[in-house]
């Protein structure tokens, strides 16, 4: 695990070992509070040490930016820990978070000891606030890549942790496109001086519009293969030839996972506007 000061005790966490997974941390005077956690087990529970042994600030709220097992499955580490989300991330992780983790389980032993914790403070609309010391964490929904995304907004230091609303190469698999778009939009308004993305580097102040346009782009690419595909007679073969290059992203983005996540989003958008393939 990476772990990097990116403002005043304000820490990001990026997993070395799943995708650049990023998680995060603010310290208040008395304690702390944890923005995501990592894949792994001993990922988070290095999280976990740092904060509480190192730092000796016990960790007092875990935030989940979105239901998706390489940003929640951690949070059970965090025993005394309040949990907060998006009403919808509660739901989800209750259902598909536990169908996957169940699955996950049978696959992999180092994961025997992960359980399903339900977020008890929620909200459905618009923002909530929670006060670290003399620093406002602001909880803004950004759905797009999930349903239920968030992103927490430390307004004192203008940081964003996005969640995967941000992220190297967008991944629309499990979310809606259009609703991606706004919430991208939206970003830049805030006036950042970092953006901790959901995956891979922090964007600083001068480059968020950017990248932002970078992923609109990237989106209106994958939305132009589809139409070319609706008119092949193989869109299937057609849309698994495309490279990620094509389509203004580096194929060793995500530890290398960007060819692969390229290759199901076009095939997802295939079906969300053509129907099966």
């Amino acid at each position: 695990m990476i772990r990097e000061r990116v403002a005043d005790n304000v820490y990001i966490f990026t997993s070395e070992v799943y995708a650049k997974v990023n998680a995060g941390a603010v310290i208040g005077p008395d304690y702390a509070v944890v923005i995501d956690t990592l894949a792994y087990p001993y990922e988070s529970e290095e999280i976990r040490d740092f904060l509480e042994i190192r730092l000796e600030k016990p960790v007092r709220y875990v935030i989940n930016t979105h239901h998706h097992s390489d940003h929640s499955l951690g949070t059970c580490f965090f025993k005394k820990a309040i949990l907060l989300s998006h009403s919808r991330c509660r739901a989800l992780l209750d259902t598909r978070g536990r169908a996957a983790l169940a699955a996950a389980k049978e696959q992999n032993p180092d994961l025997r000891d992960v359980e399903i914790v339900l977020p008890s403070i929620v909200f459905e609309q618009g923002s909530i606030s929670l006060r670290v010391g003399k620093r406002t964490l602001e909880l803004l929904h950004l759905p797009g890549h999930s349903a239920d995304g968030i992103g927490v907004h430390v307004v004192e230091e203008r940081v964003l942790f996005s969640g995967d609303v941000m992220m190297p190469i967008p991944y629309i698999v499990d979310g809606d496109m259009d609703v991606l778009r706004t919430s991208m939009t939206s970003i830049p308004a805030l006036k950042l001086e970092n953006l901790v993305q959901g995956h891979g580097e922090v964007i600083l102040r001068g480059e968020v519009g950017e990248k932002v346009e970078e992923n609109l782009d990237y989106l209106d690419n994958l939305e132009k293969h589809v139409r070319i595909a609706s008119r092949r007679r193989d869109p299937q073969g057609y849309l698994e030839s495309v490279d990620v290059e094509e389509s203004g992203k580096s194929r060793i983005l995500m530890n290398g996972l960007a060819q692969e996540l390229h290759t199901m989003n076009l095939l997802a958008l295939y079906k969300m506007t053509h129907g099966d393939l």
